[in-house]
């Protein structure tokens, strides 16, 4: 996948997680795409667990529970494993 996937993705991802989206079609226009692209990675991250809801009175995105993507390579992944297993048992 192109590097501009993964960074419309990021940006979709920061603006739900500060309720700065906008409507669909304001949004599709900004990250310049389509809104049936929109849709797509809105289904895509729907299925890999995303919460994402939409407020018609802020109309913007948001997810219903406090999370988000983290897309990037990891030098050392056992670390970042133990890390994360211990802010779970905390």
């Amino acid at each position: 996948m192109p590097k501009r996937y993964f960074e419309r993705l990021q940006t979709i991802d920061y603006l739900i997680r500060i309720k700065g989206t906008g409507k669909p079609a304001h949004l599709a226009k900004r990250l310049r795409i389509s809104e049936r692209t929109l849709f797509e990675f809105l289904k895509m991250m729907k299925e890999l667990g995303a919460p994402i809801a939409y407020d018609r009175y802020k109309e913007s995105y948001y997810y219903s529970e406090k999370g988000g993507f983290n897309i990037r390579f990891v030098k050392n992944l056992t670390l970042v494993i133990i890390v994360s297993m211990l802010s779970i048992c905390i």
